[in-house]
């Protein structure tokens, strides 16, 4: 469950969203100024010293900026929800690299629903779009909510039949952009009859780095992730892989070893995915989700992250003598170092700000080259 929210002040909802435009500042480290300094507003006035004590000066995003990302949003008829409010969705929120700051539109009580994630490839065989169709058209008639990325192919198949049922699309963009344009009225209709989502700021273009962090929300929103076609090396691959290390369920539908399309599913179900023939398999799976996953495909990522609330008063640690460019654990750190987990992550979250620490999945981090 979501923790009760606290009442923001038009004040501090404006910080929160300068706080996370602000350079160097990710979601571990927005929740971590959260945590040790209890406000938005208060984080913002401690940056400065923060970066200096990494060995950077700095400077918060300008408040005019802000300004016009919100006049923005509420052109385009969306809203923010941030991650402690009662609408957050909760499976996203068990996350830690779950971003702070989502922006929505349509019905966010269809992500409190059981939701899976359907996923492929984007030149999908006319196969795998008839069964990405009938998979997330009889799971939405189950009562499932289908979560995708309104990518051309696999996802526009299951966002078209499960749209009266209940859909869910995560962009790359911002809420206000449209990609791929083929896709302008899917787009228009996910987000007019279910929930369109984008962590992006608005009129922001979807960029290639953008499409790993969609995935993570795609995964992240689901209780499992279920693959219908995929080439080894896919971006469908990476949600499934995140799907496994969030400690969800991965299925996969197999196919020809002649196809390379089919490549990528028959590789997650020799690595541990569940093999799914029929939308009863996944219902059946998904229905008895106890979070803990039946398949094997990968397990949870340890934590990244230590509550700095839990010691408030620690001084950092000094770990930049333990930190390369190979990433590495930051358990690993706390156990190099001998000092406290909250220490050392002040010490990362002073490097970060400074623009010295790169954070990896895994909850692994590194200097930045």
């Amino acid at each position: 469950m979501n923790p009760v929210a606290p009442v923001l002040t038009q004040d501090e909802a404006f910080a929160r969203i300068r706080l996370l435009r602000s350079p160097n500042i990710g979601p571990i480290s927005f929740r971590q100024l959260l945590a040790r300094f209890g406000t938005a507003c208060a984080a913002l006035d401690a940056l400065p010293d923060l970066a200096a004590r990494g060995g950077k000066g700095y400077r918060a995003a300008p408040e005019a900026r802000v300004s016009a990302e919100v006049a923005a949003l509420r052109a385009a008829g969306g809203r923010y929800v941030f991650h402690d409010s009662p609408e957050y969705p909760a499976l996203l929120a068990e996350v830690d690299s779950a971003p702070p700051i989502l922006m929505v539109r349509g019905d966010l009580a269809l992500a409190a629903r059981p939701t899976v994630a359907i996923v492929g490839a984007r030149n999908a065989s006319a196969a795998a779009v008839k069964l990405a169709r009938m998979f997330a058209g009889e799971l939405a008639e189950a009562g499932f909510t289908v979560v995708s990325g309104l990518a051309r192919g696999i996802d526009g198949a299951a966002h078209q039949a499960s749209l009266a049922g209940g859909t869910i699309g995560v962009i790359a963009s911002g809420i206000d952009v449209i990609y791929p344009p083929e896709h302008a009225d899917l787009q228009e209709a996910v987000a007019s009859q279910g929930l369109l989502v984008a962590e992006q700021p608005p009129g922001t273009e979807p960029l290639a780095r953008h499409f790993p962090s969609r995935n993570r929300i795609i995964a992240g929103m689901a209780r499992g992730t279920l693959v219908v076609e995929a080439a080894p090396r896919s971006g469908s691959l990476i949600t499934a892989r995140l799907a496994g290390e969030f400690g969800r369920e991965v299925m996969a539908i197999p196919g020809s070893p002649l196809d390379s399309r089919a490549q990528g599913c028959n590789q997650l179900i020799r690595e541990g995915a569940v093999l799914v023939q029929s939308a009863a398999d996944v219902i059946e799976l998904l229905c008895a989700f106890d979070g803990s996953p039946r398949s094997t495909f990968r397990e949870p990522a340890a934590s990244g992250w230590t509550d700095l609330a839990d010691n408030a008063e620690a001084d950092p640690a000094d770990v930049a003598g333990l930190l390369t460019t190979a990433p590495v654990a930051v358990d690993e750190l706390i156990r190099q170092s001998g000092e406290s987990p909250a220490a050392v992550q002040l010490a990362l979250l002073e490097l970060e700000l400074a623009g010295r620490l790169v954070r990896h999945a895994g909850g692994r981090v590194s200097l930045n080259g």
